[in-house]
């Protein structure tokens, strides 16, 4: 029943929908022997379950890897495995509602909202740039670079030392594809070192001279006596970079790849700037870029009267649940105007996105700075999908202006 659903092929990845619609309607839980998962398609499901406490990110804070029925991670994998360990999106209780209260105290509300001016400016110069040039690669030139730059503006990066950012950025999200080479691995634990040492140096300046940027807001946070140790504010770092980049590039490109195949709603935008906001959320509820996200189950969960038992995984598929029918009407068809619109793309429960506020300010400066000095954007040819499925995104989009 899920023979369609196959996550390392090029067409599946190109347009993976229709596997979707066949496994919801082939039933509410299937299970995956090429990962060991369980398939979890339906929106009402995937939203329970990220709030299910019977689920985590890591089991460690209950059990031992053999306890629990799993192999250690190799040990060649130690910088990368530390790295990602002491982050919020892989903690549990009591780490991480820990973590996100002492993270939380220093990137504020006000941190975004002071940074949106920083942030339109700087979409504005990359629009501007481009299309004074007639074009280009939309995601080399305006996708990428936006968010980069906001991220290493926010945590006080100088702009010499931003080049390595995204490359780390992409080796380290390499180890979140379904089973990832040894090759990738590798990738992943040069980049952990490497992204770790200049963090490493980089909070040890803000120690003594502390500056009006994140990691200074960081190394000050503190509740009760308490502070984050240079480990979890190093994984802190690396967290807010990959996963507050990767979903705004893949978010822009894929979203505008879809309103090129959408003219009649592109024209509507065009004419109606202010359905900006809904816009927005229904190009990440058509085509999220994180179209899986795994949870272990601590305790046994049903579903559908199907027993999964300590020890499993999940993936729950945030791609197909954001197209289920049961829960938005014509969830087939684009509707920049839709109202009614709980996507699950920013998640839900205790590893909700925290940084889903700034990653919306970032979408609507860029998408409007486009809207309004490229009014005839037009995409020149079908761009080809990257290999991987779980972050999906294109490896260019090349327009004319």
């Amino acid at each position: 029943m899920h023979v369609s659903f196959d996550p390392w092929s090029p067409a599946f990845v190109a347009d993976p929908y229709p596997a979707y619609a066949a496994l919801r309607a082939a039933g509410r839980v299937h299970w995956f022997e090429p990962t060991g998962q369980w398939l979890i398609p339906h929106h009402s499901d995937v939203s329970a379950l990220l709030r299910d406490r019977r689920l985590g990110r890591t089991y460690l804070h209950r059990f031992t890897h053999e306890e629990f029925g799993r192999t250690p991670p190799p040990a060649a994998h130690e910088p990368f495995t530390t790295l990602n360990g002491q982050g919020l999106l892989d903690l549990e209780a009591p780490d991480h509602p820990r973590i996100r209260r002492l993270v939380s105290k220093a990137f504020t509300p006000r941190t975004v909202e002071n940074l949106a001016p920083t942030v339109r400016r700087l979409a504005a110069g990359l629009v501007d740039a481009f299309v004074a040039k007639g074009g280009g690669d939309l995601l080399a030139e305006v996708a990428e670079p936006l968010p980069v730059a906001v991220i290493a503006e926010m945590l006080g990066v100088p702009e010499e030392d931003r080049g390595p950012l995204r490359p780390w950025s992409a080796a380290i999200c390499g180890m979140y594809e379904l089973n990832p080479s040894e090759e990738t691995a590798k990738a992943a634990v040069r980049a952990s070192e490497e992204f770790s040492a200049y963090l490493r140096g980089l909070i040890a300046e803000r120690r003594t001279a502390p500056g009006d940027d994140l990691i200074s807001a960081l190394i000050a946070a503190h509740d009760d006596g308490e502070r984050l140790t240079e480990q979890e504010m190093v994984s802190t770092c690396v967290l807010l970079l990959n996963a507050g980049h990767e979903a705004t590039v893949n978010t822009t490109v894929n979203g505008w790849r879809t309103l090129f195949h959408h003219p009649e709603q592109l024209a509507a935008l065009r004419a109606a700037p202010a359905l900006l906001p809904t816009a927005i959320e229904e190009l990440l509820r058509y085509d999220t870029p994180l179209q899986l996200f795994e949870r272990w189950v601590l305790d046994d969960i049903e579903v559908d009267g199907q027993v999964i038992g300590r020890g499993s995984e999940v993936a729950l598929l945030f791609g197909s649940a954001n197209r289920d029918p049961e829960r938005f009407a014509e969830s087939e068809r684009l509707d920049l105007t839709r109202a009614d619109n709980p996507h699950v793309t920013f998640g839900a429960g205790i590893h909700y996105c925290l940084g889903a506020p700034l990653a919306r300010i970032e979408l609507e400066a860029s998408f409007g700075e486009l809207l309004r000095k490229a009014p005839a954007m037009r995409m020149v040819a079908e761009p080809e999908w990257q290999p991987g499925y779980v972050i999906r995104g294109l490896k260019e989009l090349v327009v004319e202006v």
